[in-house]
């Protein structure tokens, strides 16, 4: 399998330690050997993607596989929308890469929002949303229609902007869904 960023996460990583939590792990966790490990999740392929459209910025965070990123460092999430009614937009895209035809390509994309208050330490999120898209971008599923037209853009400018080869191979789902309401490329 294509690890996308693999750069990257060698750079930002930091040992982890072992527990009886959740496990993930390297390569083919279903290698036919019946042992530790086999029917646990490999995160090898996606990669956390923050979309920020006050700033219009999009940036890299691997802490968001364990809710460590530095958006969400030292910030108490809420159930509640309202509570956090200056909240900061962002949006967590989660990106997970594969092959088809022997080319890689952006296989399933999956935005959860997210929005951060840093003055008063709160914010919003929807964990079973996040968890769950999480699991539908490794599902190949796309699932961007709640952003709005500024974030989708910034994402799709930023998937090109990587790989340009990796979007055009990606799905017509993927454009269709990033390009509504501007000219599909």
């Amino acid at each position: 399998m294509l690890d996308l960023f693999e750069d990257y996460k060698k750079k930002n990583s930091k040992p982890s330690k072992k527990g009886s939590g959740f496990n993930i792990l390297s390569g083919d966790s279903t290698s036919g050997h019946g042992g530790y490990g086999v029917g646990t999740l490999s995160l090898d392929n996606i990669t956390p993607v923050f979309i920020d459209p006050e700033e219009a910025t999009s940036f890299i965070d691997m802490g968001a596989l364990h809710a460590r990123s530095a958006v969400e460092k030292r910030i108490k999430f809420l159930k509640n929308k309202e509570e956090v009614p200056n909240g900061k937009l962002y949006w967590l895209v989660w990106v997970t890469t594969d092959h088809k035809d022997g080319r890689p390509y952006y296989a399933g994309v999956t935005a959860c929002e997210m929005t951060v208050d840093t003055d008063i330490r709160r914010g919003y999120k929807s964990l079973p949303e996040h968890v769950n898209n999480m699991d539908r971008s490794l599902k190949r599923r796309i699932i961007v229609d709640k952003m709005d037209d500024k974030s989708k853009q910034l994402l799709a400018e930023f998937l090109k902007d990587f790989d340009n080869d990796m979007w055009h191979a990606s799905e017509k789902e993927l454009h269709d869904g990033l390009t509504a309401s501007q000219e599909n490329e």
